[in-house]
C-alpha cells in the first residue's frame, strides 16, 4: 500500500462503455428466462435455482470466470462481526494489510513475530480462502534496525528475512509480493533511490531467487503503483525489468498492479492494454490493492471498467480490493471501497457484479421463445430505508415467480399477485391474481440495496 501523496500522475479520461445499473434515481431492467418442461409442473422444486441465486457473491461470480476476488484484511478487525461476515461471504482471497510487512514480522533483527499475521492466514485457510503474501522486500515500513544498515550487511539481512518468512509460510501462500515499489515516480524510468537499491542493481533478482528457494510452489510477483498507464515511463521501466527477468530465467510469475485511483488519477483508457502487454511476457497479472475514491455512477463505472479489463485478459487471475468497508480504508474520507461504513453494498459493488455477470447486473430484455417464461425487473421509487420494484412476466399468463431477497431485507408490501413465503422469510412465491402479468413489491432494505433475484416458471 502507498501513501495518497504519491498519486500524482496527470488526470486522463477514463472511457468505459455503458453506464451502471442500480443507481439511485435511475430505472433499469433485469431479465431471467426459464424454459418450461415436465419438471415445471405445479409444486416442482426450484431448490437448485434458488441456491445458485443465494450464493452469488463477488467470490462466486469471480470463480465462474476462473478468477479470485480478494480483500486486504487487518488482524484487529477480525473481532468485528460485520467485517468478518462480509469477508467470509464475499471474498475468496485475503491479503494482510500490514501484518506481513517487514517491521511487523521482524521488529528486532533475527527475532520474528508471526502472531497477527498468523491470525489472518489461519482464518483464511479455515474459510477455504487463498492468501497473498504482502510483502517480503520493500524500502518502506522497515524496522529501525534495517533502516540503519547498508551495503552487504543490508543485502544479507534482506535475503535472510525473505528466506525466513517465505519458509515459515511455505505451502500456505498463493502469491508473494516479493518486491514492492522499487521504481521511481516521474518520467525518468529509473529505480527508486532506496537503501536496498544502493546494495546493487541485482537486489530485486536476488530477492526473487531467495523466495523461489524458500517457497517453490508459490507465485512470485513484483508489485507497484502508478504503473496502470501503458504510456508512462514507470510502466515501461517495470515492463523492461520483467522482460529481462523472463529472458534470463529469473523466477518471476506475476506482476501486481496496485490500482489506487482518484479524481486526479482515474483509471486510464489504456488499462486493458497495459495488463495484456505484461501478460504477453508470460506472467500472470493481478490487480492487488484496488480502491477508487468517489461515489455513485462515476465510481461505479470505473470499478466496472477495471473488472472488465481483467476479464478481457486471460492471464489476469484476480482482483483484490484494499479493504472491505469505506471506514476500513487507509483513505476513508474518499469512500473508495465497495461497501459503505455500515457494510451496505454500494453502487460500485453492483458495477463489479454486473461486469462479472453476477446477481445485481442486468441484461437487455429478451424476447421470450415458445414455452419461455421471462421476467423483467424495473427499479421504482426509492427512499432512505426502502425501495419499490416492479416485475413484468412475459411468455405465459400462467406463471410462478420465485423472488429471493437478501438476509437483511424484508418485503413489506406487494400488489397485483398472490404471494406466499417459505420458512426463511427470504423466498417469496408469486402467482397471478387476475390483475395481469405485472406485480410489484416494496422492500425494506436494511442497508442492502440489492435487487431481488427472480426465477420464473410456467405453472
Amino acid at each position: 500500500m502507498i501513501g495518497s501523496s504519491r498519486l500524482t500522475r496527470p488526470a486522463r479520461a477514463a472511457t468505459f462503455a455503458a453506464a451502471l445499473l442500480m443507481l439511485v434515481g435511475m430505472t433499469t431492467v433485469s431479465t431471467t428466462t426459464h424454459t418450461a418442461s415436465a419438471a415445471d409442473a405445479p409444486g416442482a422444486a426450484t431448490t437448485s435455482d434458488t441456491a445458485q441465486l443465494q450464493q452469488d457473491t463477488l467470490a462466486a461470480a469471480a470463480e465462474r470466470t476462473g478468477r479470485y476476488f480478494g480483500a486486504a484484511v487487518a488482524a484487529h478487525k477480525l473481532s468485528d462481526s460485520t467485517y468478518v461476515g462480509i469477508l467470509n461471504r464475499e471474498f475468496n482471497s485475503v491479503t494482510a494489510e500490514n501484518e506481513m510487512k517487514i517491521d511487523a514480522l521482524e521488529p528486532q533483527q533475527g527475532q520474528f513475530t508471526y502472531g497477527n499475521a498468523d491470525r489472518i492466514v489461519n482464518h483464511a485457510i479455515q474459510q477455504g480462502k487463498d492468501v497473498r503474501g504482502h510483502t517480503l522486500a520493500w524500502h518502506s515500513q522497515q524496522p529501525q534496525w534495517m533502516q540503519n544498515m547498508s551495503g552487504s550487511a543490508l543485502r544479507q539481512a534482506m535475503l535472510h528475512h525473505v528466506t525466513q518468512v517465505a519458509s515459515y509460510y511455505r505451502g500456505k501462500i498463493h502469491s508473494w509480493d516479493v518486491v514492492n515499489e522499487a521504481f521511481a515516480d516521474g518520467n525518468s524510468g529509473a529505480r527508486r533511490d532506496s537503501n536496498l537499491q544502493r546494495t546493487g542493481d541485482d537486489w530485486i533478482e536476488a530477492a526473487f531467487r531467495a523466495a523461489r528457494a524458500a517457497d517453490p510452489n508459490a507465485k512470485l510477483c513484483y508489485n507497484d503503483y502508478n504503473t496502470d498507464n501503458w504510456q508512462h515511463a514507470k510502466t515501461q521501466a517495470v515492463y523492461r525489468m520483467v522482460q529481462d527477468f523472463k529472458s534470463r530465467g529469473v523466477p518471476i510469475d506475476c506482476v501486481g498492479f496496485q490500482a489506487h485511483f482518484n479524481s486526479g488519477n482515474p483509471v486510464p483508457n489504456n488499462y486493458h492494454t497495459t495488463l495484456q502487454n505484461f501478460a504477453d511476457l508470460g506472467v500472470d497479472v493481478q490487480i492487488t490493492e484496488l480502491d477508487i475514491e468517489g461515489s455513485g455512477n462515476s465510481q461505479a463505472e470505473q470499478y466496472r471498467g477495471v473488472t472488465q479489463a481483467c476479464l478481457a485478459v486471460t492471464r489476469c487471475t484476480g482482483i483484490t480490493v484494499w479493504g472491505i468497508r469505506d471506514s476500513d480504508s487507509w483513505r476513508a474520507s474518499g469512500t473508495p471501497l465497495l461497501f459503505d461504513d455500515n457494510g451496505g453494498k454500494k453502487a460500485a459493488y453492483y458495477g463489479v457484479m454486473e461486469a462479472l455477470g453476477g446477481d445485481g447486473g442486468t441484461n437487455p430484455p429478451e424476447e421470450p421463445g415458445p414455452g419461455d417464461c421471462t421476467t423483467t425487473y424495473t427499479a421504482g421509487q426509492q427512499w432512505n430505508d426502502r425501495f419499490n420494484g416492479e416485475v413484468r412476466v412475459s411468455g405465459t399468463d400462467n406463471w410462478i415467480v420465485t423472488v429471493t431477497i437478501g438476509s437483511r431485507q424484508q418485503v413489506i408490501n406487494t400488489w397485483n399477485a398472490t404471494v406466499s413465503w417459505d420458512s426463511s422469510g427470504r423466498v417469496m412465491t408469486a402467482r397471478p391474481n387476475g390483475n395481469g402479468n405485472t406485480f410489484g413489491l416494496t422492500i425494506l432494505h436494511g442497508g442492502d440495496w440489492a435487487w431481488p433475484s427472480l426465477n420464473c416458471r410456467t405453472a
